[in-house]
C-alpha cells in the first residue's frame, strides 16, 4: 500500500510480465457500497416476491372460504325452508289433535311466536357484515329464521304435549261411560219414577230398565271400571255393581250366576254375570241401572243407538 491508496498486484504465470492496479479507499468503499446496494435490492426483490406469493395464497384461501361460507349458508337456508314446511304439517295436526282433545285451537298470531325490541339486533350487528354485506345479511336471516323455528317448535311441544294429556283423560272418560246395552233381548220395563210395579202392586219408582232375555244369556260390562258388589242383594237378588270413575256405578241384577269378585277389573264388553230370575222377579231378565254420584239416571241415555240389539 503507497500513502493512503493499495496497490493490487496480478501475476499471470512466470514469464508473464506483472500487472499493478493502485486502488484508492474511496473506491474500495464504493466497490463494496455498490455490492451491498445490489445484493439488498435482491434481497428486497425477493422478499416482495415472496409477501406477494404469501399474500396471493393467502388471498386464494379467504376466496375459497367465502365460497364454502356462502355455500353452506345457501344449504342450511334451504334447510330452514324445509323446516318450515315441516312446522306447517304439524301445525296442521296440532289443530285436528286440539279439536279432537275439546281445545281451542291456538290462533295464527300467536303461532308466529314474533319477537320484537331493541335487543333483537340488525344485519349490521352480525360479526359477518363487516367483511361481507351480503354474506352477512343472510346469515343474519339464517339465524332470525332458526329463532323463530325454534320458537315454534316448542309452542308446537307444549301444545301437542297438552292436547295428548286431555285426550288420554278424554278417552278414559268414554272408556268409563256406559254406552251399551249389556245383554240382548226385549226391551220389557223402561226407566220411571213411578210405574205400576207386578209384584207390590202399587206404583213404586223403577230407578233402571228390564231387558227380557232366555236364563243364561251373557250380561255384559257397560264401561270399564272395578266390581265393587258381586253376590246376593235385597231386591235385585244376584246382582254385579261395577264403579266406572268419574262418578259412575251401573247394576245388572236379577243372574242366575255371578261370574266376577269384588274388586275384579273389567272392560266394557267383559261378561260378568248370566241372565235369570233371582231376587224380585217374575221371569228371566236383566234389571239394569245407571247411576251418577248415586243418582239413578235413565239408561237409554247412555246407550249409543248401534250398540242396540
Amino acid at each position: 500500500m503507497t500513502g493512503d491508496r493499495w496497490t493490487l498486484l496480478l501475476l499471470k504465470g512466470e514469464d508473464s510480465p506483472v500487472r499493478q492496479y493502485s486502488i484508492s479507499p474511496r473506491t474500495i468503499h464504493l466497490a463494496v457500497g455498490g455490492v451491498a446496494a445490489l445484493l439488498l435490492g435482491v434481497s428486497g426483490v425477493t422478499l416482495a416476491v415472496g409477501l406477494d406469493g404469501t399474500a396471493r395464497l393467502k388471498a386464494r384461501h379467504l376466496e375459497e372460504q367465502n365460497t364454502l361460507l356462502a355455500t353452506e349458508l345457501d344449504r342450511i337456508q334451504s334447510r330452514v325452508v324445509g323446516l318450515e314446511s315441516t312446522l306447517e304439517d304439524l301445525s296442521e295436526k296440532d289443530a285436528r289433535l286440539r279439536v279432537l282433545a275439546g281445545l281451542d285451537t291456538i290462533e295464527d298470531d300467536v303461532l308466529e311466536v314474533g319477537v320484537g325490541g331493541p335487543g333483537l339486533g340488525t344485519p349490521e350487528s352480525h360479526p359477518l357484515y363487516e367483511m361481507d354485506e351480503a354474506m352477512g345479511k343472510t346469515a343474519f336471516a339464517v339465524t332470525y329464521d332458526l329463532n323463530a323455528l325454534e320458537r315454534r317448535a316448542r309452542l308446537l311441544s307444549e301444545s301437542m304435549s297438552e292436547a295428548t294429556d286431555s285426550l288420554a283423560a278424554h278417552r278414559d272418560l268414554l272408556e268409563s261411560t256406559p254406552s251399551i246395552l249389556p245383554t240382548t233381548g226385549l226391551l220389557s220395563s223402561s226407566f220411571s219414577r213411578g210405574r205400576f210395579h207386578p209384584i207390590h202392586h202399587r206404583p213404586l219408582p223403577h230407578e233402571g230398565v228390564d231387558v227380557a232375555a232366555p236364563k243364561g244369556t251373557a250380561i255384559l260390562a257397560a264401561a270399564k271400571g272395578k266390581v265393587v258388589r258381586a253376590g246376593w242383594y235385597a231386591g235385585y237378588g244376584q246382582m254385579v255393581e261395577i264403579d266406572h270413575g268419574y262418578g259412575f256405578t251401573t247394576r245388572y241384577g236379577h243372574a242366575s250366576k255371578v261370574l266376577v269378585r269384588v274388586g275384579q277389573r273389567v272392560e266394557r264388553g267383559d261378561v260378568v254375570a248370566q241372565v235369570g230370575s233371582t231376587g224380585i222377579a217374575t221371569s228371566p231378565h236383566l234389571h239394569y241401572e245407571v247411576r251418577i254420584q248415586g243418582k239413578p239416571q235413565n239408561p237409554m241415555n247412555y246407550i249409543l243407538p248401534a250398540s242396540m240389539p
